[in-house]
């Protein structure tokens, strides 16, 4: 006895390669409907069809349009649970790139533009310190670059603190002058 049922004398088999191009058509423009893409509805039905080649030569009972709607159905749903990971996914990077403000997403990086602007400015403070004399240098350089009070900058050079005031002052008025 062997495991599989008995035919009815009724009951015909077709090729699910066959019954594939017959019901092409159907298939494109029910899942066209279904995706409203018709791009998407071929690219569906073309993976269909790359899955019953691998099944080599299948046949099925009576009429078979049932496994094969069933497939194609199968393939859509396993599409788009994908595209719907996948956006989960391109949103979670997309968070993880940005910084929300007032509900718009900013970059957290300056575009090409802001650096090289960034990087011209700089070029043109570093000459225009360059240019200054020596105590306003060191003085705009202790207190504003490296972060000391009027107090500390007058201690590291041995000025007054009013002095250091003065030379701070020249020296932002000098970068104030030929920046943009």
């Amino acid at each position: 006895m062997s495991g599989s049922p008995p035919r009815s004398p009724s009951a015909t088999t077709v090729s699910l390669a066959r019954l594939y191009d017959e019901k092409r058509a159907n298939l494109v423009r029910l899942f066209a409907a279904r995706l409203r893409s018709v791009a998407e509805a071929e690219d569906l039905v073309q993976d269909l069809f790359l899955k019953i080649q691998a099944l080599d030569e299948l046949e099925v009972r009576d009429d078979g349009s049932a496994l094969l709607f069933r497939m194609a159905n199968n393939l859509m749903l396993d599409r788009l649970r994908g595209q719907t990971r996948a956006s989960a996914r391109d949103e979670r990077w997309r968070d993880s790139q940005t910084t929300t403000v007032g509900g718009d997403q900013v970059a957290d990086s300056p575009s090409a533009e802001d650096v090289v602007a960034g990087r011209q400015r700089l070029a043109a403070m570093m000459k225009t310190l360059e240019a200054l004399p020596p105590k306003a240098a060191r003085a705009f350089s202790l207190h504003k670059l490296d972060g000391l009070s009027h107090a500390e900058t007058a201690a590291a050079m041995g000025i007054s603190r009013s002095a250091v005031e003065k030379h701070v002052s020249a020296a932002l008025k000098a970068l104030m002058g030929r920046l943009p």
